[in-house]
């Protein structure tokens, strides 16, 4: 039993069968995310990324290895309403408007709304969509979408967040802007962080580490600690110290 909040991944394989073949999606992968630390997986491909989350939120079993989100099984962790996830489809209902969107995690775990409210104005206040508490999906920008799937994330004050390139459909200018946001909204939320991406920068900009992902099979190649200081500006992403890093993940990416 891992007693603390965060995410333990220990010994963990999952193999697939294709068309009679074994597939093996990860192989014997372990990694520790502390407490409120922000972890990017980065990696080709096929190389087990989204394996791995589907098994930390708790929607697929590994064949050997144990998982643990928040001290307990994931799935016992999402039911109790300690994980929040956020993709790169904001999958909003398009006949609720933002507020009720939002309030879908509470619903879906039998809530009480009455009890949220005050925190559903400030999380639409944190993610800046103060004024379309009452807009529906078709009436937003791609990137206010995120921000209300964001939102959403983090209405039952998750411990632990989820995070499957949620800005991956959003064009460079709007994803930097967004990756700002995000920091700025993991800062005050505290939750144990995991981010799915295929953005070197992103991932070296917003997360304390980057684990590298290695595929056939998918394990761990290496992990790069993250020397930036908090709260990080936009100019990092021209520093030549920023350059260097995404060379060297690059390298890593690439095998060598």
């Amino acid at each position: 039993m891992h007693s603390e909040a965060g995410i333990l991944v220990d010994h963990v394989s999952r193999t697939f069968s294709a068309r009679g073949a074994e597939v093996r999606a990860l192989d014997d992968v372990s990694l520790d995310c502390p407490p409120g630390s922000f972890t990017a997986l980065i990696g080709p491909s096929g190389c087990g990324k989204s394996t791995m989350l589907r098994l930390a939120l708790g929607l697929d079993s590994p064949n050997d290895g144990r998982i643990f989100v928040d001290g307990v099984a994931p799935f016992d962790a999402a039911k109790g309403g300690a994980t929040g996830v956020a993709f790169q489809d904001a999958a909003l209902m398009p006949w609720r408007n933002v507020e009720d969107n939002i309030m879908l995690p509470l619903d879906v775990l039998g809530r009480k709304r009455a009890n949220y409210r005050e925190k559903v104005a400030e999380l639409i206040a944190l993610v800046g969509l103060a004024g379309f508490e009452k807009a529906l999906p078709g009436e937003l920008s791609g990137g206010m979408r995120q921000r209300c799937a964001i939102a959403r994330a983090l209405v039952t004050t998750p411990r632990v967040l989820f995070l499957d390139e949620p800005f991956g459909a959003l064009d460079q200018i709007l994803r930097r802007q967004m990756n700002t946001e995000l920091q700025r909204i993991w800062m005050e939320s505290g939750a144990t962080t995991l981010l799915v991406t295929h953005g070197i920068d992103e991932a070296i900009f917003l997360a304390d580490r980057v684990v590298v992902m290695q595929s056939r099979p998918g394990r761990i190649g290496r992990i790069v600690d993250i020397p930036f200081a908090r709260p990080r500006k936009p100019e990092l992403f021209a520093d030549p110290a920023f350059h260097r890093l995404e060379s060297e993940i690059a390298e890593a990416l690439d095998g060598h």
